[in-house]
């Protein structure tokens, strides 16, 4: 992400108005706009891949899941992210035209220039969303996602998925074999 030195402070209300017409998207912390950068072919390829998993186990539950041009709002921090797969069953949402406030699953495909963010200050923002269940970042360069869970205590508790195991969603009640994640990710020769 890059700062927009343009402006030096957006209303959420011109952000969403000006963000419309962006030939380029933006994440919004606090008054600040992010330009976003493109994204990889595995960054694609598993997104893809996941997506299509995804709707098909939620289709016909109420659930709706959202693919990187979808917002994710955290009202009490005054943030909007984009994330790569959000999935939401709350019925608030569908009034929401531009953004969604109550996602269940937020997932992030990560690339090594938002990792850092990805792990520490944006998981640390999401945890702000009362009705997040599962913060999940997914590795491009192997086989490794790393799904944060809340418990019934609050706390978020980290369960990891490396080689053959399969993947585990128990927000949306999904799971997948780490393969089929990957499917057609070509990883980086070391």
């Amino acid at each position: 992400m890059t700062l927009s030195q343009s402006h030096p402070y957006f209303s959420p209300e011109e952000y969403l108005e000006n963000e419309k017409s962006s030939p380029i998207k933006h994440e919004y912390i606090q008054g600040q706009v992010y330009a976003m950068s493109g994204a990889s072919d595995a960054h694609v390829t598993i997104t893809a891949n996941l997506v299509t998993l995804l709707r098909n186990h939620i289709r016909g539950t109420g659930c709706r899941i959202y693919v990187a041009d979808m917002k994710a709002r955290i009202e009490s921090l005054n943030i909007f992210y984009y994330p790569d797969i959000m999935v939401t069953c709350d019925q608030r949402d569908i009034k929401f035209e531009y953004f969604k406030r109550y996602p269940s699953l937020i997932i992030e495909v990560l690339s090594p220039s938002t990792e850092a963010f990805d792990r520490g200050d944006k998981f640390s923002d999401y945890q702000e969303l009362e009705t997040l269940l599962e913060y999940v970042l997914i590795s491009q360069s192997r086989q490794r996602v790393d799904c944060f869970r809340r418990n019934s205590e609050g706390r978020w508790v980290l369960y990891s998925y490396r080689g053959n195991q399969d993947l585990e969603l128990t927000s949306v009640n999904f799971s997948c074999s780490l393969a089929e994640v990957y499917e057609d990710v070509l990883f980086p020769k070391i």
